[in-house]
């Protein structure tokens, strides 16, 4: 998984007095993914990614998908896998617009290579990288006169100049393969923990997992400073979307579950006709 970028991130802070060029991290980028350089446009996150190439095209989904995505006319877009459900698309599987946000750590390789079959591509570095602040996204297609509207709209100085200037170095630890295989290894663990707590657990192949019939676990988690995704804006309503802990998270975790646990028995024992039941017995 992703070393902390702050070490490096510090080695590039001269970076924020002068204007931002995107171009040396771009190339970096395409060279690490494979593909042309001019295919792809780095982006402020994969949000700004979703949002040019839906004010270009528009797009419909087949729920249940990610929110940010357009739900008007266009071509069909399709998260892989698919966010919140985990599930990876198959090989056959088509799109006119597809989301690899979650694809390098769930795969280990970066892309399926879909824009050379037409499909254009967003994807997010700050959930791979574990940098969500820094704000780094891209958009791949081999359609030249698509990625001429993208420059040709995106906002001058979108990517900000100390995610400019770090990405190359933040790039060269990447062990998608290795990335992947401890993803899955950390899920396998956070599912068999969940499970041994009585909890409802769908485990596929995203960096998360999902909890049904999850009752008062999101609120009780926030207690002890565990946020989890409320997933009922995917219209899933009683489902929570748990993220896979580091190594030295499941502890913490853990206590919050004997906790929530404890707290499920009282309100079971303070339910009424229970005392009543208690003291004729």
């Amino acid at each position: 998984m992703a070393p902390d970028p702050t070490g490096v991130l510090r080695t590039h802070l001269d970076a924020i007095g002068r204007y931002p060029d995107p171009s040396r991290a771009a190339a970096a980028l395409a060279e690490a993914m494979g593909v042309e350089p001019e295919h792809l446009v780095l982006t402020n996150g994969g949000a700004e990614a979703i949002a040019l190439i839906g004010s270009i095209l528009g797009g419909a989904v087949d729920e249940p998908d990610f929110s940010l995505y357009p739900r008007t006319r266009g071509p069909r877009w399709r998260s892989n896998p698919n966010n919140p459900l985990g599930t990876l698309a198959p090989a056959d599987a088509a799109a006119g617009v597809w989301d690899e946000a979650f694809w390098p750590i769930a795969s280990g390789t970066w892309t399926r290579g879909d824009h050379l079959k037409g499909s254009v591509v967003v994807g997010s570095l700050t959930k791979l990288l574990a940098c969500p602040g820094l704000r780094l996204g891209y958009v791949l297609s081999a359609d030249d006169r698509l990625v001429h509207q993208v420059r040709r709209i995106q906002p001058e100085w979108s990517v900000n100049g100390l995610a400019a200037a770090a990405l190359p170095d933040l790039l060269r630890p990447v062990d998608l393969r290795a990335w992947a295989r401890q993803t899955a290894a950390l899920r396998g663990q956070l599912a068999d923990l969940l499970r041994s707590h009585g909890l409802c657990v769908i485990a596929d192949e995203g960096p998360w997992v999902l909890v049904g019939q999850s009752g008062t676990l999101r609120a009780s988690l926030l207690s002890h400073g565990i946020v989890v995704r409320d997933c009922a804006s995917f219209g899933l309503e009683g489902t929570v979307r748990v993220a896979i802990p580091r190594h030295d998270q499941f502890p913490r975790l853990e206590r919050a579950l004997r906790h929530h646990d404890d707290m499920r028995v009282r309100q079971q024992a303070d339910a009424p006709g229970t005392a009543t039941a208690r003291v004729t017995r």
